[in-house]
């Protein structure tokens, strides 16, 4: 295959409501037909993938293979537990470079390439498909909707628009995708959209009632232990609360990564709080934060300005420790942004 031209593309307008090949924006096809002249591709995410992470790379190399092409999927960290279940997953393969000649790599719900942590992608052709708030057009295609609750929503659309089938395997990875980027259908941005995308899944075969069992109440003892850590932090000023995890904490309860997270809903679920704050240390002394908001303070906007990235009500980022001066200064942020919203 030739290697394609860079083509740089504005961010889309919306296409969920007449999903075809007809009613395909330009960013998808360019995609398909990139896709369509190639033999072989690479679809990663973000590192600590998450579900929508998680279940848009499987559905993508679902549509991949539907289309008779050959796929590898790749992953800096391993899945978390909750979604090691979901179809396909054992063929994500964790490394931390990838090899190979492949005719471009689809990078998923990514705002640059450093954010994969996988080496070995420069040189690739890179199509970009994500739809967070700070999303960042570097790619040679890139595809950035804002409105869409998930990038498994612009999968499901670029399978409909390559008149490919979506199978119960396939709308079983994309309805976690829009389960677990809602927020268990809680976050804003929901639209009538989103639903009906839900029950089209359901209808392919997606079982409602096993997917949020298996992510939301398959919880293993060590995040419970966790949990009861941080809650055991947990403060509030106003609307803001804010709650944290040493390192020690991490290791006393033999927590992995993965159990972090929605630690900081349950901050967010206080009555009267409109912003919250999960602190957690890293072992060599930084602090990752993970912000949720209500709809009054854009976290988003914060978290990019400390490095970070993420939706309007849901995002994060990484400060220098100790915990102490990361409290601070993410406090600071958060006061000044809600004090801005409310004038």
């Amino acid at each position: 295959m030739a290697t394609p031209q860079p083509i740089r593309l504005t961010p889309s307008r919306r296409s969920s409501d007449a999903p075809g090949v007809n009613s395909a924006v330009p960013e998808m096809q360019a995609i398909l037909e990139t896709i369509g002249a190639g033999e072989r591709f690479l679809v990663c995410s973000h590192s600590r993938p998450d579900g929508d992470a998680i279940g848009s790379m499987l559905a993508m190399g679902m549509l991949l293979r539907q289309m008779g092409k050959r796929v590898d999927l790749v992953a800096a960290d391993r899945l978390p537990a909750v979604y090691r279940g979901l179809p396909g997953a054992e063929q994500i393969r964790t490394a931390m470079r990838v090899h190979g000649l492949y005719d471009a790599v689809i990078l998923l719900e990514c705002d640059s390439l450093e954010r994969t942590r996988l080496r070995g992608l420069e040189q690739m052709f890179h199509i970009n498909i994500d739809h967070h708030a700070t999303g960042k057009m570097f790619g040679e295609l890139n595809w950035i909707d804002h409105d869409a609750c998930s990038v498994g929503e612009l999968v499901h659309r670029l399978v409909l628009a390559a008149g490919c089938t979506v199978t119960a395997e396939m709308a079983t990875c994309l309805y976690v995708t829009l389960l677990t980027d809602t927020g268990g259908f809680c976050y804003g941005g929901i639209r009538a959209s989103t639903f009906a995308l839900a029950g089209e899944l359901t209808a392919a075969g997606a079982d409602p009632v096993r997917i949020a069992r298996d992510v939301y109440f398959a919880n293993p003892f060590s995040k419970m232990l966790l949990l009861g850590r941080a809650l055991s932090t947990l403060r509030r000023d106003g609307a803001l609360a804010w709650l944290w995890v040493t390192h020690d904490d991490m290791v006393a309860t033999g927590s992995a990564e993965e159990d972090c997270e929605g630690v900081v809903n349950y901050a967010l679920s206080t009555a009267g709080v409109e912003a919250a704050v999960f602190l957690r240390e890293l072992p060599e002394g930084r602090i990752r934060l993970s912000l949720r908001g209500k709809g009054k303070v854009n976290v988003a906007a914060i978290s990019e300005r400390l490095g970070g990235g993420g939706h309007e009500n849901a995002a994060g980022c990484t400060l220098d420790g100790p915990m102490e001066r990361a409290t601070e200064q993410i406090l600071e942020e958060l006061c000044r942004e809600m004090d801005a919203a409310q004038k």
